[in-house]
């Protein structure tokens, strides 16, 4: 029989519910596919806070048979297992095991920041302690008397006890967890310094000492709970971005039935298939297909292109964008987990937990740090004992200014606030990046191949020779290619349109189009047909022989039309750009020889190739990798994505196909090829910002190690260091954002001047 009263017994059951985490049953439905045969589960693990948790986890659930990859990102302290779908693996046993409860992630999570409110209240209990006990320490250094002294010491210590349990609740609850799990991280040396200042201060006053340092363990907290508060608004404030994101997705929307019924269903229960009402002014829930009615549609989110765009029965909308002014009704094609709204917050989310290089070595680094900071402070006790002849009081106020000054949460935070400040300046300019190892891939590149249509260009043909064919040609064109959807008819509509060419004098009795060939209208015996040369003309013409686009009246032709790709915004800037900083540049396209050419030509690119199928362009990269270069590719097409996937870092355009998406390290949003030298000079920023902050790290480690184990440091003033260097290397990551200058040197020669001003250009995208 149960000793617990039901309710007791109910709460107790509940915390033991919360503690074991989702079941294997919730994971298996909350796992999305991502192919390949592979699952991904994304957990929230709130007690993930430094790179030695980083390493830990990573490195047991990597361990684990089906696994086959595990990521922490610190900023959403979420862990993204990816796992084989024939066998789920023990991920939440894992995490228990090592001592991080863990929960289904929830990215459209919102309200109350739960950790920022601990901390901002722990700093003023901290502050308010500290400030008291400050005061009465003023009093003690004035020379009071042996009873006044203890007095105020006392009342020190009843002030600074109730501060020590609850704002030091955070590094207390961390570093056990640490210790019972046998693992360290940066808080045990900072739970050991607290707790060991506070027992020898105490020992202290009832010993009727003339010194204790309750001041030192309560303002020790107070600076370090400062630091960390501003820490994580700093990361906050940078992930702004993914919150906005998500605000973006309705809760849900209105589904129609088919027997004419309307019912309202969550987000998360969409599915394929599903006809939605959207109403003007409402948000698009999924990717889908206006299936009826007509609309001006805010493409901003996904394009960067502010002006309204038009959109009617079979245009293609995305999750996000937003009504604008007629209801219409779509028909989902996608789920809300596998739309473009969820595709760019993954992306974002990931930026900062790559497993670049340079955190690699800070993640190692850091869980190294806590046993050398350890054994440090143990040998600086020793020789101090040594040195003073067994005064003890001494060399344990020493090792405790060496335990505070050497924490390693300057060389914790060199990497990853970087990555994350990065990311953020990376999609205020309409680009996506996956992780930080594809910024720093992207900051040592020497060479860029680029696709043509739909990369260099928008894929978009207008027509090049309209002033030659005169209005009326123009206006009889226009009637037959207005009956059509194909490229080349739009942009003689637009052509015709732009030129003021009046209505055809023809009338026609029958329009058709014929796939792959053109438009054929019959006006009683005239047969008028836009489109090939070798189907529109007689074949016993003797303009036979054409190629390409033509308007032929009884198999003779009246008209040829040239055409010509349109070139991406500003992308003779931006090779310009890549150019003069020593970047090799070739263009490799399947198009015909004439339009490479012709792209070429106006580019200024000198190697190009054309009519080049998906297999040669991976053979070219594979020689230029074997060359030692390290190759950008830029590509949108499915032929690109095996290319995109073996460059050394690859980027594609957001009107790609969702296969080069997928197998590129960056997706830009907007129409502008800036994108590719901006994306280039802030990882190169990025990369030179956290070099510096190792060294600031290391510098500072230097300086202050010697300084504390000789003594010149009291534990108050060690905190105040220790939080001092964390606040500068937060300040350094930031200048990421403030700084105009992209890399790049200016000198006074006319490339150097050709060179700022097209820097100017791209920062000014």
């Amino acid at each position: 029989m149960s000793c617990c009263a039901p309710g007791t017994e109910m709460a107790l059951e509940a915390a033991e519910a919360e503690r074991a985490g989702p079941s294997a049953e919730e994971i298996l439905l909350t796992s999305r596919a991502i192919g390949d045969g592979l699952r991904q589960t994304d957990l929230s693990v709130p007690g993930v806070h430094c790179g030695a948790c980083i390493q830990v986890i990573e490195k047991a659930l990597n361990k684990l048979d089906g696994v086959a990859a595990a990521r922490v990102n610190l900023s959403t302290r979420r862990v993204s297992v990816k796992w084989r779908e024939d066998k789920l693996p023990p991920i939440i046993e894992t995490l228990n095991r090592l001592g991080y409860a863990a929960h289904l992630f929830e990215a459209g999570e919102t309200g109350k920041d739960p950790v920022l409110s601990e901390l901002i209240r722990a700093v003023a209990v901290a502050g308010f302690a500290a400030g008291n006990i400050m005061l009465l320490s003023v009093s003690v250094w004035s020379g009071a008397d042996d009873a006044t002294r203890d007095m105020f010491h006392w009342l020190s210590a009843l002030i600074a006890l109730p501060a020590l349990f609850f704002a030091g609740s955070i590094f207390f609850r961390s570093a056990w967890n640490a210790l019972r799990h046998g693992r360290m991280n940066m808080d045990v040396p900072i739970a050991l310094g607290v707790s060991l200042a506070y027992g020898l201060s105490l020992y202290e006053t009832i010993n009727h000492g003339a010194h204790a340092y309750f001041d030192a363990s309560v303002s020790l907290l107070f600076f370090l709970l400062i630091g960390r508060t501003l820490d994580h608004v700093m990361r906050e404030r940078a992930r702004t971005a993914v919150s906005g994101l998500a605000r973006l997705a309705p809760r849900g929307a209105m589904v129609l039935s088919d027997d004419g019924g309307r019912d309202y269903v969550p987000l998360e229960e969409i599915r394929p298939g599903m006809r939605i009402a959207i109403a003007a002014g409402e948000r698009i829930p999924v990717d889908g297909v206006v299936e009826s009615g007509a609309s001006e549609i805010d493409c901003s989110m996904a394009t960067g292109e502010s002006a309204p765009q038009a959109a009617g029965p079979g245009a293609d909308i995305r999750a996000g964008m937003l009504n604008l002014t007629q209801p219409f009704v779509m028909r989902a094609t996608a789920t809300a987990d596998n739309s473009f709204l969820a595709e760019m917050m993954r992306l974002m989310e990931a930026a900062e937990g790559g497993r670049a290089l340079y955190r690699r070595l800070a993640d190692r680094a850091s869980a190294l740090y806590s046993p050398v900071v350890h054994v440090t402070a143990f040998l600086t006790f020793l020789g101090w004992m040594i040195a003073t002849g067994g005064d003890w009081h001494r060399a344990i106020t020493v090792a405790i200014a060496v335990l505070i000054i050497t924490c390693p949460c300057a060389l914790g935070l060199a990497v990853p606030i970087v990555q994350v400040v990065a990311a953020r300046r990376l999609f205020e300019n309409g680009i996506m990046v996956k992780d930080g190892a594809a910024m720093e891939k992207l900051a040592e590149i020497d060479s860029a191949v680029f696709d043509k249509t739909g990369t260099l260009t928008l894929g978009v043909p207008h027509l090049a020779n309209e002033r030659e064919l005169g209005d009326t040609t123009m206006a009889l064109a226009a009637s037959l290619a207005v009956h059509s959807r194909h490229p080349f008819s739009r942009a003689i509509v637009r052509a015709a349109a732009g030129a003021g060419a009046g209505s055809a004098a023809v009338q026609f009795d029958t329009v058709r189009e014929l796939p792959g060939l053109g438009i054929e209208a019959l006006s009683g015996a005239d047969v008028w047909r836009l489109g090939r040369a070798g189907w529109a003309l007689d074949l016993a013409s003797d303009a036979s022989h054409e190629s390409g686009t033509v308007l032929a009246h009884n198999g003779r032709r009246l008209a040829a039309f040239r055409f010509d790709d349109t070139l991406r915004p500003d992308t003779k800037a931006a090779v310009d750009h890549l150019r003069l900083q020593g970047i090799g540049l070739e263009i490799m396209s399947g198009d015909s020889r004439e339009q490479v050419a012709r792209v070429a030509r106006r580019l200024g690119i000198q190697t190009w190739e054309a009519g080049v199928l998906p297999g040669e362009k991976l053979s070219r990269l594979s020689a230029l990798s074997s060359e030692g270069h390290k190759t950008l590719m830029v590509g949108d097409g499915l032929n690109d994505a095996p290319a995109l996937a073996a460059a050394h870092v690859s980027m594609a355009p957001a009107t790609a196909a969702d296969i080069g998406r997928n197998a590129a390290d960056f997706v830009f949003l907007r129409e502008s090829f800036l994108a590719v030298p901006l994306a280039r000079d802030i990882a190169k920023r990025a990369g030179r910002l956290i070099r510096q902050n190792f060294a600031l790290a290391i510098i500072y480690n230097l300086l202050a190690v010697p300084i504390a184990v000789l003594g010149y440091v009291t534990p108050l003033i060690a905190a105040i260091a220790m939080s001092l260097s964390s606040l500068i290397v937060i300040g350094n990551a930031l200048r990421l954002r403030t700084d105009a200058r992209l890399v790049g040197n200016h000198g006074d020669t006319e490339a150097d001047h050709r060179q700022a001003e097209i820097s100017a250009m791209v920062e000014a995208a």
